[in-house]
């Protein structure tokens, strides 16, 4: 299993209380967005729509979801690791059980900087849980699988499948708003700068940069150092 658990010792606690507090908050976060009321990330607009026409907890529809999307990784020849079948469970989890505890924020005033908040939070536990290598969550995996069985460029592949589940989700009556702008702007450098700090940086040469920092050590060959596809990854 790929991201499986070698060695032992502080290190391999460490990653693993990484790894898990990062995808609680990671699920926090998004309950925060959803709260905020606001428009939140693509996945979650879509997990919303379905909630609402299932009367399922959005928390469920997360990990039912990602359990549909890691079947589509047979195809793609993807190995999950531990961090991928946490990734499922852990964040409808978390979703839920902040929504239980944080209620609807009403005033404008209030929704902005709870938005603001709650983005920041969520490049924060993005960057926390991969820094942890302990493998990709499920949509992540769906994206590199693609990029490389495909040739296609991350950018491309990860702009596709956000706006396929943006749209499903807003048919299906899921929230976007300025919320969903605002992530989609700034979670790509909040990501980039909190795997920096949690000692996730990209090293040069890597293929692509999203892919490497998704895989687990004996995938990167320790340093990140293999060949890239090509520009536009």
């Amino acid at each position: 299993m790929s991201g499986s658990l070698p060695g032992g010792g502080p290190g391999l606690v460490r990653r693993l209380v990484q790894l898990y507090a990062g995808l609680v908050l990671y699920g926090a976060s998004t309950a925060l967005m959803l709260r905020a009321h606001l428009g939140t990330n693509p996945w979650d607009v879509f997990h919303q729509g379905v909630a609402g026409r299932t009367g399922l907890s959005i928390g469920t529809v997360s990990i039912v979801t990602g359990a549909v999307v890691l079947l589509l990784w047979l195809p793609l020849r993807q190995r999950p690791g531990l961090g991928t079948v946490s990734n499922v469970v852990v964040i409808g989890l978390a979703m839920d059980a902040t929504l239980a505890v944080v209620p609807q924020a009403g005033a404008m005033a209030v929704r902005v900087p709870l938005l603001a908040f709650a983005i920041v939070l969520n490049g924060a536990a993005t960057g926390l849980y991969i820094a942890a290598r302990f493998g990709t969550g499920p949509r992540d995996g769906l994206m590199t699988g693609l990029h490389l069985r495909t040739g296609r460029s991350v950018r491309l592949v990860r702009t596709g499948i956000e706006l396929t589940v943006l749209t499903t989700g807003w048919l299906l009556g899921g929230t976007v708003g300025a919320g969903t702008v605002a992530y989609a702007l700034a979670i790509g450098l909040l990501s980039q700068f909190f795997l920096r700090l949690w000692g996730g940086a990209d090293g040069p040469g890597t293929r692509s940069p999203v892919v490497a920092r998704h895989l687990p050590d004996r995938e990167r060959g320790g340093a990140a150092t293999t060949a890239g596809p090509g520009p536009g990854a």
